[in-house]
Order: C-alpha cells, then structure tokens, then sequence
C-alpha cells in the first residue's frame, strides 16, 4: 500500500509530522477495509494499492495507479468508510 501525499503550501516539518501521524492512522483502517471486502487469497499483500491523500481538502481517495478491478469492487464503500471517518484532525 502507498500513499501519496497532496499538499498544497510550506512542506516543512509540521507537514510532514502530519503526514506521518495520518499513515499511522490510514493504513490500519484501510487494510481493515481491503480485508474485510477482498478475497485475500488472491495475492499475498496490498502493495498493488494506491492512495492519493489531499492534507488541504482532507480526503483520501483511490489512485488510478490501483488495477481497475480493485478499484470497482470497493470504491461506492470506500469514501463512506475511510472519508467518513475523522482521521484528518491533526491536518
């Protein structure tokens, strides 16, 4: 799984501390997620998924870079369980 941080403004520390406090956060939740509506028996790990995290807007949202099929199966319920939850209050 990788994530690829959108931010707008100063990168400086503070930044990326929130980024990094935000990782700590998504990837539990996300991985939760994957494993809870794929069928994990198809492939070993989930570094074939892609995340694209807006810090400004505070959204996260699957990237074009994740295989399509993956993408189909999960994304109606992904903005409601992962956007849905409060994960940017640190941003």
């Amino acid at each position: 799984m990788k994530f690829n941080w959108i931010i707008s403004g100063a990168n400086n520390a503070e930044t990326k501390k929130a980024c990094i406090d935000l990782e700590y956060r998504l990837r539990p939740k996300i991985t939760r997620f994957l494993m809870d509506r794929l069928d994990t028996d198809d492939f070993s790990n989930f570094s074939c998924f892609y995340f694209d995290v807006d810090i400004k807007n505070q959204w996260v949202w699957i990237s074009e870079k994740t295989p399509k099929d993956y993408i189909e199966s999960i994304k109606e319920e992904f903005d409601r369980e992962i956007n849905g939850s409060s994960f940017f209050s640190v941003a």
